[in-house]
């Protein structure tokens, strides 16, 4: 496959992963408020997670809820909003119309375009959540028709990789999210506001229904860690991710594998292998916030390995911005 085709399946589904997980971050917030209507409002938390607090601040400076959802929803200039994001997806599948099915590209497309033209008539506050919903939904649907319709060959495995590592950092910064709101409010660990908060979180992450199918108990802190990161079963928890971007990555290398590892599967392997053996208690030892911002790094270092080892191309504007955020 010509590592250009490789480049644009791949980052065709980052982009469309990013866009349903900015969603996601957003949603927490908005969880939150409606569960807890009497909960100051902490949108800063939300920035921070992204790691454009200083971008955000140059260029909006007070963190209010109006600035806050713009900056990550409708924002043109900035390069991870969720309009930024579903562009750039289009404009990568536009590029590999002749190896994508005709309904991949007439999902990405309308995808965009509904974005857009929300992002151009303008939202009440009280319409947000369905539009999230819509959103998530057009990231389901087009990861469906993918599956359904692409043949399963190498390129489908490119662009899972790129899903599952999309998902992967994305789950431990909504995760992050808990840990930034807490901050301020430490004596309420362990109250009522607390599980409602967690109860947010999984909800935002799709993992409400599966985590008590799963734990069968009240949600605690540690539960909810532990389903988030480390649960093999559940598909946007951080251990199953990784776990599936390695099996394409297998599948990838498998034919011109030769004696010595290839850079990806050394770094992905350590890491994925590392989880495997972690419990819920070595996590919060070392800190919850500690283990996902490194995890995070790692994250993105596999990402630039898998850039420097399958592309090898002068990275777009639009392409290389995900590497380090």
């Amino acid at each position: 496959m010509l590592s250009r085709v490789a480049d644009s399946i791949y980052w065709l589904n980052r982009y469309v992963e990013r866009a349903e997980n900015i969603a996601r971050f957003v949603d927490v917030n908005l969880n939150l408020l409606l569960d807890s209507p009497s909960l100051v409002q902490q949108w800063q938390p939300i920035v921070i997670t992204t790691g454009d607090l200083a971008l955000f601040q140059e260029r909006y400076g007070e963190v209010t809820e109006a600035n806050v959802i713009q900056f990550l929803t409708f924002d043109r200039d900035y390069h991870n909003s969720i309009l930024s994001c579903l562009r750039f997806a289009r404009e990568n599948a536009r590029s590999i119309r002749e190896i994508i099915s005709s309904e991949m590209w007439e999902q990405v497309n309308s995808f965009y375009l509904m974005v857009k033209d929300v992002a151009n008539s303008g939202l009440k506050t009280s319409q947000l959540p369905e539009f999230f919903q819509e959103v998530k939904m057009g990231g389901h649907l087009f990861t469906g028709i993918m599956d359904a319709t692409m043949s399963h060959n190498e390129g489908w495995h490119f662009g899972r990789m790129g899903r599952f590592l999309e998902r992967a950092d994305k789950t431990s910064r909504i995760l992050d999210v808990k840990y930034y709101i807490l901050l301020p409010s430490i004596k309420d660990v362990g109250t009522p506001l607390d599980e409602v908060q967690w109860m947010a979180l999984l909800k935002s992450a799709s993992a409400y229904e599966m985590y008590r199918k799963r734990q069968q108990h009240r949600i605690t802190p540690d539960g909810v860690v532990e389903f988030l990161i480390l649960d093999r079963e559940f598909p946007r928890s951080i251990q199953y991710c990784l776990s599936e971007a390695e099996r394409s990555l297998y599948q990838v290398i498998r034919p011109t594998q030769g004696i010595r590892k290839n850079p990806v599967e050394k770094v992905l392997g350590r890491l994925r292998s590392e989880l495997d053996y972690l419990t819920v208690e070595e996590i919060v030892k070392m800190g919850l916030h500690e283990f996902l911002d490194n995890l995070q790094t790692r994250i993105n270092q596999t990402g630039e390995q898998i850039f420097e080892t399958f592309f090898d191309l002068k990275p777009t504007e639009s392409n290389s911005s995900i590497i380090n955020n």
